[in-house]
């Protein structure tokens, strides 16, 4: 894709390293495996970059400050 960001490209390149893998095998819950994949270590930068202030990274993610702290349980990292 001609516009298309860095970050957009090494997820295109992921996944369709993914889908390789497979090997002729059905895939399942892409979209799933491919968001919680992401969401841990994005969760991760932001809260770092934020130096754990979760009001903080909250407003950095566009997202409310309880919807991170559940997104934070989910992943242990509370």
């Amino acid at each position: 894709m001609k516009n298309e960001n860095e970050l957009a490209r090494c997820v295109r390149r992921a996944i369709d390293a993914y889908f390789r893998d497979l090997d002729g095998e059905l895939p399942t819950a892409v979209y799933e495996m491919v968001l919680q994949t992401v969401e841990r270590p994005l969760l991760e930068t932001v809260l770092a970059r934020a130096d754990g202030n979760q009001t903080l990274a909250a407003q950095i993610l566009g997202m409310n400050r309880n919807t991170l702290r559940k997104k934070m349980l989910a992943h242990g990292l509370a």
